[in-house]
């Protein structure tokens, strides 16, 4: 670490007043007291104090209770965690964000949050993840507030892993492991099951350690030959490690045969040539309030990250009359694992397969740019970049109105709604409307009374125009797609002479 000159002993000190908010008295030693007027041209960047502050708290992220039975029953059941991050990019407000958005993700998986602390890193260490001094520092914090596990803001290796909890002498987890967790809770349906279930044997396959340590090889063969004496020669560990990668087989194939099951039914959907429009973005954004608000769906709906994962596909119709679908996908979250995109990746295909995506981002976000910036890696991951998208900017009504005005000024094709209150919806569904693919072929045929199927396609697979009943029939102007207007020819009136 570099140390920074100290002022000349003749150099008297400048009492600096400090914001509240930097909390600087308790980050640093009176003597590194810095002033602008006197050590602003000194010392530059002041990388030097904060390498000496590198390990900081966190204010706010303490979710203790105050009621004294309330805390005494919490503590039965929830695990006590310290939430620890590197700070290598970006400003101390976006590092700050990064692990408030951590400690929601351990409010939802159950756990109490006792403290947070952020240490300012060129890269995390290799070995500990934050270097061996502040593991040792994290250990006294540790104990000092009771925690039983640390969580970490990033992804680590096993041997991370292994050397933090060594030093600190709790259990430690990292971001993956707590997104997983929560998605283990959360899954209801048997395809989410089975993809959390192999997103997980995927994570865990790499960090098994323990028990292999300490049993002994099974014997090899040798020449005394019989049964007694023949095996793998493997250790325990690698009997495990085998059947995890068995299970994960026998999982991907139980996952491609669901994923035909939802590709039959998209290409039924494509037959009948009815649009899709799928509702993508950051979780807890309202993608599910936004799906009950469109089309009644009756879809969970909670103050929580990660509320609902399994994907609901809805029937909707434009105020001008045309049917389409609306499916409501996974959530994402900032640092997806790549375990999880690619388990949910047949899931992840509805954003990719449709005609539309409502790309929906919470306005009352400190920082939706970069919910929207999270959200598009992914998109970009499962191959949905050349669809349409509209950024819907949802709880309007919560946000700050200079938020608004900048993410419509920076988002081109983008509407302003609040899924709760209703304001925004009408639209949103005139835009949606004007946005989905039309069908290319004008017709206007005269339909018999006895071909009234025709007349039902063209309710709901085109575009009526108008629809005029006759003696002879119906009088039909719609829009269709081709195969339609080639059944409808024969009925094509004659021109005039």
């Amino acid at each position: 670490m570099t140390s920074s000159s100290s002022p000349s002993q003749d150099t008297p000190r400048v009492a600096h007043a400090y914001p509240e908010g930097l909390r600087a008295d308790a980050l640093m030693e009176e003597d590194v007291a810095w002033s602008h007027e006197i050590d602003g041209d000194r010392d530059g960047d002041q990388l030097d104090r904060s390498e000496r502050a590198a390990l900081r708290r966190v204010a706010g992220l303490s979710t203790e209770l105050e009621d004294v039975t309330e805390v005494e029953y919490r503590q039965l059941r929830l695990e006590r965690v310290v939430l620890v991050g590197v700070w290598t990019t970006g400003t101390a407000q976006d590092a700050d964000n990064s692990l408030a958005e951590l400690a929601a993700l351990a409010e939802t998986a159950g756990a109490l949050v006792l403290d947070g602390v952020i240490q300012r890193r060129d890269k995390p260490d290799a070995a500990t993840y934050i270097g061996s001094g502040k593991a040792e520092e994290l250990r006294d914090i540790v104990l000092e507030t009771g925690a039983d596990t640390v969580i970490c803001d990033g992804e680590l290796s096993p041997g991370q892993l292994i050397h933090l909890e060594d030093v600190v002498k709790v259990k430690v987890i990292d971001r993956t492991a707590l997104i997983l967790d929560i998605f283990a809770q959360h899954a209801k349906s048997r395809e989410g099951k089975a993809q959390v279930a192999l997103a997980q044997m995927q994570y865990m396959l790499p960090r098994l350690r323990g028990w292999g340590q300490s049993l002994s090889r099974q014997m090899g063969g040798g020449k005394g030959g019989g049964l007694a004496t023949r095996g793998p020669g493997e250790t325990k560990i690698e009997t495990d490690r085998r059947r995890i990668r068995e299970k994960m087989a026998k999982m991907r194939r139980e996952i491609a045969e669901m994923k035909t099951g939802r590709e039959i039914k998209r290409q039924e959907r494509k037959r009948h040539k009815v649009p899709s429009v799928a509702i993508a973005g950051y979780t807890n954004a309202g993608k599910s309030s936004l799906l009950n608000r469109l089309t009644g769906a009756g879809v969970l709906v909670e103050n929580a990250l990660f509320a609902t994962l399994d994907p609901t596909v809805r029937r909707a119709e434009t105020p001008s009359g045309r049917l389409y679908t609306l499916a409501d996908t996974v959530g994402f979250v900032r640092h997806l694992p790549h375990h999880l995109v690619e388990a949910f990746r047949s899931t992840m295909e509805e954003v990719g397969e449709s005609d539309l995506i409502l790309h929906v981002v919470d306005g009352s976000h400190p920082n939706p740019e970069e919910q929207l910036a999270a959200v598009r890696e992914v998109v970009r991951d499962v191959g949905a970049t050349g669809v349409p998208e509209i950024v819907v900017i949802n709880k309007a009504d919560a946000a700050d109105p200079l938020t608004l005005q900048r993410l419509m000024r920076n988002e081109k094709r983008s509407i302003a709604i609040s899924a709760r209150t209703g304001q925004g919806i009408g639209e949103l569904l005139a835009l949606i409307d004007n946005e989905l693919p039309r069908p290319s072929v004008e017709v206007e045929a005269l339909v018999p009374y006895t071909h009234g199927g025709l007349v039902a396609r063209a309710h709901t697979e085109g575009e009526v125009i108008s629809a005029e009943h006759t003696a002879e029939g119906t009088l039909l102007k719609v829009r269709v797609h081709e195969e339609l207007a080639a059944d409808l020819a024969p009925y094509v009136p004659a021109p005039l002479a």
